[in-house]
């Protein structure tokens, strides 16, 4: 069997890394230890810490950027000859039929939810800017279709039901081995993700679709 070339070797050791300790808590060190290859190489191929960090994201947005674009045409395309909105169940199906798509690849949807997860907990500037400018397109692209389907929801209270959203399903993807061995040891149930996801919708769609809180009660001065 032929060994993987050295940037293939520096990317799959540094996005395992990245995924169990963190952005800052993993080192160019740690990375070349593991990889087996020295620091120049490293150097050479991306120039720094910060442009690794961003070549391990673009080999999963990349795929997802194409496929999401793709998933969400032929949405729009079908309810276009009936001029109907997309439904908001729908919408969350394709994202997450797309999420499973690509990191499935690569048999790595653990790591996908970590990395997903520290981007938004560890992201540093230039890793923000670079998701935004990069895979910003999607994104915006999605949030006004979940707009056009939830209505009645004001926008700062969509963009918290989202975030809450997407918070759920990072942490149960992430955590998937430990939530499949509780299943199998306390109900005999063998889950796999595709079960999972079908567990997961109608409670994600419910939380987009739940009643508004009420105002805060104003406290007499």
């Amino acid at each position: 069997m032929a060994q993987p070339d050295t940037v293939t070797r520096i990317l799959d050791t540094a996005e395992v890394l990245f995924a169990e300790r963190g952005f800052a808590e993993t080192s160019l060190r740690n990375i070349t230890s593991k990889a087996k290859v020295n620091l120049a190489a490293v150097n050479y191929h991306f120039g720094s810490k910060k442009s690794l960090i961003q070549a391990v994201f673009s080999r999963y947005l990349d795929p997802f950027t194409t496929r999401f674009h793709a998933a969400l045409d032929e949405l729009e395309a079908k309810h276009r000859q009936d001029g109907s909105e997309i439904p908001l169940e729908e919408l969350l199906e394709t994202m997450a039929r797309t999420v499973l798509e690509v990191p499935a690849e690569r048999n790595s949807l653990k790591v996908f939810m970590r990395l997903l997860g520290l981007a938004y907990s560890q992201a540093q500037g230039h890793l923000r800017r670079y998701i935004q400018d990069e895979y910003g397109s999607v994104f915006t692209r999605f949030t006004e279709l979940v707009r056009r389907a939830t209505p009645e929801l004001p926008d700062a209270e969509r963009f918290w039901r989202l975030h809450f959203v997407l918070g759920t399903v990072i942490f149960t993807l992430s955590g998937l081995d430990a939530l499949r061995d509780i299943a199998e040891q306390d109900y005999h149930e063998h889950v796999t993700v595709r079960d999972l996801v079908r567990r997961l919708r109608p409670v994600v769609v419910s939380a987009m679709q739940a009643p508004l809180p009420e105002p805060p009660v104003q406290e007499a001065s």
